[in-house]
């Protein structure tokens, strides 16, 4: 009797997850492209797992919080690991309908990725569109970078100015010296005519020549 039972369950279940049937969803996954030597072995432990995490993920749906892990079913498992799955309704002797499902799991495709150590690519639900990443937050807020960056900015320019004006400041002052020594050296020329040095004339003082004063201009005292 217990074996008649068996059988007739086996035959049930193998009626209601085909490949291609209603409501079922095919699995593929890429265990070794992902973990590389650190891969695993997908056998039962694993496949049990998977059912867990579906009904997990079923329990979340509303008025789907008594889904069992055996209200999974598995079928043509292969080698390569690639696997169909329905999840069905023991009292109405059905799959529960695809968009329930599909709803399901993309709710809780993190957790499930996360379980097997996979991800979107590697751990693929064909019917299934895979679910973006939740954004994630800067460590930095971004109103402290851009404050950063301006306050940077205005530093620089200022560092600008200050240079640009001492420069400035150098070349004034510089100016009136060159002028002044330029002034000496022209006063401080000695000129050379026929051979004799001859001072120049002293055109701030005044100079006297000896030559065309008088006698009584040379005795007078000043």
């Amino acid at each position: 009797m217990l074996c008649l039972l068996f059988f007739l369950v086996t035959a049930i279940h193998a009626e209601l997850c085909q490949p291609d049937g209603e409501n079922a969803f095919k699995v593929r996954l890429s265990i070794r492209t992902a973990l590389g030597d650190n891969a695993y072995a997908w056998d039962t432990n694993e496949e049990y797992l998977f059912k867990a995490m579906v009904a997990f993920s079923m329990r979340k749906v509303p008025n789907r919080e008594t889904t069992e892990i055996s209200h999974v079913l598995v079928c043509n498992v292969t080698q390569r690991v690639s696997f169909w799955f329905v999840v069905t309704d023991p009292l109405k002797n059905h799959t529960l309908p695809a968009v329930e499902v599909q709803t399901a799991i993309r709710m809780n495709r993190n957790r499930i990725n996360g379980a097997f150590f996979l991800n979107d690519q590697t751990l693929e639900f064909l019917k299934i569109p895979s679910t973006l990443a939740p954004p994630t937050d800067p460590s930095v807020p971004i109103w402290i970078i851009i404050f950063g960056v301006i306050f940077c900015i205005v530093i620089v320019a200022v560092m600008l100015l200050i240079l640009s004006g001492i420069r400035q400041r150098r070349r004034m002052s510089k100016g009136p010296t060159e002028v002044d020594d330029s002034e000496d050296k022209c006063e401080n020329t000695i000129t050379i005519e026929n051979g004799i040095p001859c001072d120049p004339l002293d055109t701030k003082g005044g100079h006297i020549n000896d030559a065309f004063m008088t006698e009584d201009e040379r005795l007078t005292p000043l």
